[in-house]
């Protein structure tokens, strides 16, 4: 590989996972372990969570979450997304990461430290006249932020990824795993349980000084020129992905440039510059091999 690309490559992978070979030990660890996780090989998690579209979902999420005033005061109060952005990114892309590919040991303990950062996560924000209390452990929180995710992930595969195993529906239903491992009371199963419960949110959802504060910043964060274009491209796919009534409530519109077809490029290009599978399924699949030939 030219060295120009192995460069960007090697910082691509610091972005996502804090190493640049994106071999972190954590992913290592994903080679060990006593059974093949709660989704395995085969699954709709592993296609959908394996697929190079999450980079775009991942940022779409982040900007659906942000219209919530609970995440959003959350976030505000209590994360250092602004000092550190590269070191929320990598914790979020652990979790999932971890979540998805690693043994049910593995996920239980990643869910059971998130939960616990969460622990001191709580304050309140203004509502009208009133204070409204928020916990990151709370139920209804918790929920929105499932599925958020959720949507963003399905929504972006569907667009840039390919086809899932089972559909969409058995994709939703095996990742309510995760959200019940976070606390969900009642995650969606389906994909028409996914549309009912993001919709229920809407009279909660709101657009202030803090969420166009938070969309500046994801816009814009502090990144060097060899990166800057792709995640440019890459913000306009998420924002065109979302639907209008959000966009509006997060003061951002789609490209007048073929934004979709653009971030398909862009993706191609990241796929093949960072490789296929990823190195966390790589390791996972040599667990399950590994397995495999111990059963015999």
């Amino acid at each position: 590989m030219p060295g120009g690309l192995d460069r960007l490559r090697r910082r691509i992978f610091v972005m996502l996972s804090g190493d640049e070979r994106g071999v972190p030990s954590w992913v290592t660890e994903l080679a060990t372990g006593d059974d093949e996780g709660f989704f395995g090989p085969g699954s709709a998690v592993w296609a959908v969570h394996g697929g190079i579209p999450v980079i775009v979902a991942g940022m779409r999420a982040l900007l659906m979450q942000t219209l919530h005033p609970g995440a959003m005061a959350g976030v505000h109060d209590h994360s250092r997304y602004r000092e550190d952005p590269l070191g929320r990114l990598n914790g979020t892309v652990r979790w999932v990461l971890t979540t998805t590919f690693g043994t049910r040991e593995q996920a239980e303990r990643a869910c059971g430290f998130v939960g616990q950062l969460h622990v001191k996560v709580q304050g309140s924000y203004a509502r009208g006249d009133e204070r409204v209390a928020y916990s990151a452990n709370d139920p209804a929180l918790l929920s929105w932020v499932h599925v958020a995710f959720t949507d963003s992930f399905l929504r972006c595969h569907e667009t840039w990824g390919n086809s899932i195993p089972g559909g969409a529906d058995i994709y939703v239903d095996q990742w309510a795993r995760a959200g019940e491992l976070m606390g969900v009371a009642n995650p969606p199963h389906s994909e028409r349980e996914l549309r009912a419960q993001l919709d229920a949110f809407t009279p909660d959802l709101r657009s202030d000084q803090l969420v166009r504060d938070a969309v500046r910043f994801i816009r814009k964060p502090p990144l060097g020129r060899t990166t800057a274009f792709g995640y440019r491209v890459i913000f306009a796919g998420a924002v065109s992905s979302i639907p209008r009534r959000y966009r509006r409530m997060l003061g951002v519109r789609r490209p007048w440039w073929p934004a979709i077809t653009t971030t398909r490029l862009m993706l191609w290009f990241l796929g093949k510059l960072l490789g296929r599978p990823s190195t966390s399924e790589i390791y996972a699949s040599r667990r399950v091999a590994a397995l495999e030939a111990a059963r015999g």
